[in-house]
């Protein structure tokens, strides 16, 4: 689909700059930046959905509880302060 939009020069001047340096065609790098507005803008929560079970099936953190206390071993206790 094309879109018609009006961008400031000085914004087309940068972007050329930017489509040489990078060896694109200007329409290529305004698609690369939509793209990348849509995903910052996205839903907050995706990188939940994207991170879920990486560490499925590590032996060494099977009970995350104890992964907790295995890494704050070196801490002073609170009722220590």
């Amino acid at each position: 689909m094309r879109i018609l939009t009006d961008i400031p020069d000085e914004d087309i001047e940068k972007l050329d700059a930017l489509a040489l340096k990078t060896k694109r065609s200007r329409a290529a790098a305004i698609r690369d930046a939509v793209k990348l507005y849509l995903v910052h803008n996205a839903d907050n929560k995706s990188w939940i959905a994207r991170g879920a079970g990486y560490w499925k099936g590590r032996a060494d953190m099977a009970d995350a509880v104890e992964y907790q206390r295995m890494i704050r071993e070196d801490r002073t206790p609170y009722e220590d302060l």
